[in-house]
Formats: C-alpha cells, sequence, structure tokens
C-alpha cells in the first residue's frame, strides 16, 4: 500500500514538474518573440522616419537650387 502511494506521489511530482516546465519554456518563447516584435517595429518606425527625413532634405535642397539658378 504504501509502495502505490510513494510511486503515484513520484508520478504526481514529475507530472507536476513537466507542466511548470512547459509553461515557463512557453512564457519565455512569447516574451522573447514579442521583445523581437516589439524591436523590429522600433527599428522599422525609425528607418521610416529617417528616408522620411531624407526625402524631405533632398527635396528642399533640389526646390532650392532650381529657384537659385
Amino acid at each position: 500500500m504504501v509502495v502505490v502511494v510513494v510511486v503515484v506521489l513520484a508520478v504526481v511530482v514529475v507530472v507536476v514538474v513537466m507542466v511548470v516546465i512547459v509553461f515557463v519554456v512557453v512564457v519565455v518563447v512569447v516574451v522573447v518573440v514579442v521583445v523581437v516584435v516589439l524591436l523590429l517595429g522600433v527599428l522599422v518606425l525609425v528607418v521610416v522616419v529617417v528616408v522620411a527625413v531624407v526625402v524631405e532634405v533632398i527635396v528642399v535642397v533640389v526646390v532650392v537650387l532650381v529657384a537659385v539658378v
């Protein structure tokens, strides 16, 4: 009887530990994915802003040159 209880407890502990490990792994993966997506979003925003500013500067320079010439 004692052996059965010990075996059942051991199985329960192993299952709980496995579930906790899987849960932790899933949470870590989700957090990493979210952080990467956010960083990529920020990078894309920065690139878009830089490109827009460069294009505006080029347009202004061209307009000024044309006006002067």
